[in-house]
């Protein structure tokens, strides 16, 4: 196997890397250690995910510091410092209170990137509901699904979301009790049967104690689309709250005058787990953006908020891309010395272009809405090799596995491919599938949790994804995956992006078809696709380069950007699209 390696040097790093040690740090880690770095509840009555994002901080010497800046799609700039986040999460725990919800009730949110959304969700881990959020790009049906499924007790949501996609379902959710109404287009009068949270807020205390809480408390509760069409409501705990803390630590390099942007809407499990929680746990300054993606914009956040840690997605990369990496270089970005990526596969050339226009190569992780936290990542100190997802993290057990009739075996031959398997169990593992328990007991096999993600593992330890289970394609006896193919398709000039998956072939079993979106200036034609077929087949060989391709205005995305080739499988060969709830709007 040939790759690229991209190095740093210690004068490089700028700030010493936490995990600059790799290999000393994994022999010498425990979950148990990991525990110390948080405070915990006084007197000893247990671990609540809000008491060690804020109320420590609070607490003590950073209460000023600032916690979150919010930048509005308008230009309006808020800042929350540690001190008023607590009062502000204080007076929402005291409202649900007030109204009667429990630990363990579900509060769903479904709201953009708007502060309510973060204090909400804060407030309720504090009074030991389960935080609960939804994409507000979601149409009334998925909305119906998941409040129903999660048998939903409040929403927590804006005047123009329930007007649109709430009222007209409102009666088919039998366990609503309450909707509270949020943002600047709240109504003056309450909309009828709901209630509005800024004047409930005006007469909750700012004062709150937060009870007694088990780590083993549910705390989240996140929905991801199944391979059948349903919904899952992956269970997570309090608990969650070490790897969320340790993985900013180790994964991301927080350090305490750090300023961290996460791009991902909190609707997606990487928007709580990176874009609330970890941040805040780390007692660092986090940037939100209320705006989806505008390059000059992305650029203009970067410079003008110092940001130095960066957290973003395959697709937002990508689209940075297309325009090229002169635009970058307009803005001042010294500060920034990390660039991450999740979501997706990150293309090895995605990589190398962030080193040259950034500066900096992107370090591609991997995790799982059921995993809870980053498992695998290309940490600062590391040197990368693009295309990898790098190695586990310090108490993660990865490896490749394949299924057998009695169970699992390990399989220890480097670059042979498999099931990427965690050896369970980590803090924020999830717990369950909401009141589906057959079919979570069916994702553990001989103690190990297998993740239906198939990768291989080289001589060193890298990990690399080769494709879904059941993207994985078969053709004349070769196992081929679609990201391999994927990934050369988009070093061609002309291609912004491309999904592939195999179609049914009566002698061969499968062929590889591509589908390809292309960069502005191009138009598809034969003599285009023709230039692709020859390109890939010249780096790939003629067992793995596609036999077809068709080109796309847009490839189907979820809204956390990975590509659906379910979905273009399912088109193009006429099946059922199953659940599509998670499918990014197109405007």
């Amino acid at each position: 196997m040939a790759w690229t390696t991209i190095s740093k040097s210690i004068e490089q790093w700028g700030t010493i890397p936490h995990l600059h040690d790799y290999e000393a740090v994994r022999s010498h880690f425990s979950w148990e250690q990991a525990r110390l770095d948080l405070e915990g509840l006084p007197h000893g009555q247990g671990l609540n995910i809000a008491h060690e994002a804020v109320v420590r901080h609070a607490k003590g010497a950073r209460a000023a510091h600032l916690a979150i800046r919010w930048l509005g799609k308008s230009g309006t700039v808020e800042d929350y410092s540690y001190g008023r986040l607590n009062e502000l999460t204080n007076r929402f725990a005291n409202v649900l209170h007030r109204l009667g919800v429990s630990t363990g009730d579900r509060v769903f949110v479904l709201a953009g990137r708007i502060p309510e959304l973060y204090i909400a969700a804060l407030g309720t881990l504090k009074n030991r509901s389960v935080f609960c959020p939804l994409f507000s790009a979601f149409g009334p049906e998925p909305i119906r699904a998941r409040l129903t499924i999660g048998q939903a007790k409040v929403l927590v949501t804006t005047s123009t979301l329930y007007q649109r996609k709430v009222a007209a379902i409102r009666s088919a959710i039998p366990s609503l009790e309450q909707v509270l109404i949020i943002g600047e287009d709240r109504q003056p009068t309450a909309i009828n049967g709901t209630q509005d949270l800024g004047v409930l807020m005006q007469q909750a205390s700012p004062e709150f104690m937060i009870g007694p809480t088990n780590p083993e408390d549910m705390a989240l509760l996140h929905f991801t689309s199944g391979t059948t069409g349903t919904p899952k409501g992956a269970v997570h705990v309090h608990q969650a709250v070490v790897a969320h803390h340790m993985t900013g630590k180790y994964a991301l390099d927080f350090h305490q005058d750090d300023r961290f942007w996460c791009t991902a809407d909190p609707g997606w499990v990487t928007g709580t787990s990176y874009g609330i929680i970890a941040p805040l746990t780390n007692g660092i300054t986090s940037i939100v953006d209320e705006a989806e993606f505008d390059a000059e914009r992305w650029y203009r956040t970067l410079q003008d908020q110092q940001i130095s840690i960066w957290y973003t997605a395959p697709t937002a990369i990508r689209m940075m891309m297309k325009s090229g990496a002169d635009l970058v270089r307009k803005y001042d970005l010294r500060r920034l010395r990390f660039l991450a990526s999740v979501g997706e596969p990150l293309n090895p050339e995605a990589v190398l272009w962030g080193r040259e226009a950034f500066g900096h190569p992107f370090h591609d992780n991997w995790w799982q809405t059921e995993t809870g936290g980053i498992m695998i990542a290309n940490y600062a100190a590391m040197d990368i090799r693009p295309g990898s997802m790098g190695r586990p993290l310090p108490g993660i057990e990865a490896a490749v596995a394949r299924r057998t009739d009695s169970g699992v075996e390990i399989v220890e031959e480097p670059n042979a491919q498999g099931e990427l398997a965690l050896r369970a169990a980590w803090p924020s593992m999830f717990r369950g599938y909401w009141n589906e328990p057959e079919r979570y007991h069916k994702c553990f096999v001989g103690g190990w949790y297998l993740t239906g993600d198939l990768a291989k593992r080289d001589e060193d330890g890298y990990f690399w994804f080769v494709g879904r289970a059941d993207d994985v394609i078969k053709t004349s006896g070769h196992l081929i995956g679609p990201f391999e193919v994927e990934s050369v398709l988009i070093e061609h000039k002309a291609v912004a992006e491309a999904g592939v998956i195999g179609k049914p072939d009566p002698v061969a079993m499968e062929v590889v078809k591509a589908f390809v979106s292309l960069k502005d200036g191009y138009i598809p034609s034969d003599e285009l696709r023709r230039e692709l077929l020859g390109f890939a087949r010249a780096r790939l060989g003629a067992v793995v380069a596609p036999k077809e391709i068709t080109f796309l205005p847009t490839l189907p995305k979820t809204r956390s950007g990975k590509i659906m080739r379910r979905l273009l499988k399912a088109r193009e060969l006429g099946l059922p699209e199953g659940d599509t709830s998670t499918l990014e709007a197109v405007s």
